[in-house]
This record gives C-alpha cells, sequence and structure tokens, in this order.
C-alpha cells in the first residue's frame, strides 16, 4: 500500500476559452493543493488483480493561479468558480477518483505505462474516466511517480462553462487536466 504525499503532488487544469469573441478572453490555470489517497501497486507483480488507485482532492484547495490572466481578474475568476455557477465547493467539497481496473501497457525495470479504468466523482456526478499513466519507482523503493493527463467535459458533469459578455466570452467545455503523484510507502 502507498499513500499520496500531497506536499510533492500537483494536479493541474488548463482551462481555456470559447466563444465569439474567444480572443478577447482569457485560459485560466488551477492547481489543485491538496490531494490525498492510496494506491495498491506492487512493482514485483504490476499486473496483479489487486492493484488499484483512490485519490480525492480537496475542491475547495483549487486555486486560480493567474498564469497568463491580469491579477485583477484572478479573485473573481477564483470566486466564480468556487460558487454555485461552477463547482459549488459548499454542497461538493471533495472530488474523487476510483479505479476499477488497473492493465499493465508496457514495462521497463522499475517502470510502467499503466491504462486505469475508473469512474472520476465531480459536482456531485459520477463518470467512468480512462487515464493512461507512467509510473516510476525511485530508487531504493522509496516512492512511486505517476505521471498523465487527460481530459474532460465540464457539462458531462452537469456543470455549465462559465462566461462573461452576454456568452460571447466563456469558458471552454474540455478541461485538460495533467498530473504529477508522489506516492510514498504506508497506509
Amino acid at each position: 500500500m502507498w499513500s499520496i504525499d500531497s506536499a510533492a503532488s500537483q494536479i493541474t487544469i488548463m482551462v481555456g476559452k470559447a466563444g465569439l469573441f474567444r480572443f478577447a478572453g482569457h485560459s485560466h490555470e488551477v492547481v489543485a493543493d491538496t490531494v490525498s489517497g492510496q494506491v495498491q501497486f506492487d512493482p514485483e507483480d504490476p499486473a496483479s488483480s489487486s492493484s488499484s488507485v483512490r485519490l480525492e482532492i480537496d475542491a475547495t484547495s483549487l486555486r486560480v493561479t493567474g498564469e497568463g490572466e491580469p491579477a485583477d481578474d484572478v479573485p473573481e475568476v477564483q470566486q466564480v468558480m468556487l460558487s454555485d455557477q461552477v463547482l459549488d465547493v459548499a454542497q461538493f467539497p471533495t472530488i474523487a477518483f476510483v479505479s476499477r481496473e488497473v492493465t499493465v501497457d508496457k514495462a521497463d525495470e522499475n517502470e510502467w505505462q499503466l491504462t486505469i479504468e475508473g469512474d472520476l466523482t465531480l459536482h456531485g456526478v459520477e463518470r467512468p474516466q480512462r487515464i493512461e499513466v507512467e509510473v516510476g519507482l525511485e530508487p531504493g523503493g522509496d516512492g512511486l511517480l505517476a505521471q498523465g493527463d487527460f481530459k474532460i467535459k465540464q457539462t458531462d458533469f452537469g456543470i455549465k462553462p462559465p462566461g462573461g459578455a452576454g456568452g460571447l466570452v466563456k469558458a471552454k467545455d474540455e478541461l485538460e487536466i495533467s498530473f504529477t503523484l508522489q506516492a510514498r510507502p504506508g497506509g
């Protein structure tokens, strides 16, 4: 059993822009500051049917970085993102992913390419999600490092992408999510 090291892990969500006047809007970079969870993974038998992943993100910890947008816009974007207009963190404070199946696609010494099939719960809606992940074992077996990316649509989770200017500029429905997760031995 491995535990996610929140301080050494990072999840980044890129929110693009859409609409007729998208050229006038800004993309938003959002990071998750608090991620926790457990990984069941045996480096000696990575294809074991007991391999699993369970992650939780504290939705209230999501933070707009301000990268590539005017600093004055960040507080408003942050407020809207956490409000009932988008994530509604008061009602849905947790984002979760639970695997159903882990498949080894390629294995080298202490490095694996995995496909993880599971369920992502966001905004109170659960949807199947397939994630391609590169996993490496740190020297000495002191940690696992997993990296990958995937895309989701906000509307699949009952979220209407926010916008301004009468809908002429709005957030893109599709979000690009990338992650680097560090896990340490122990439960």
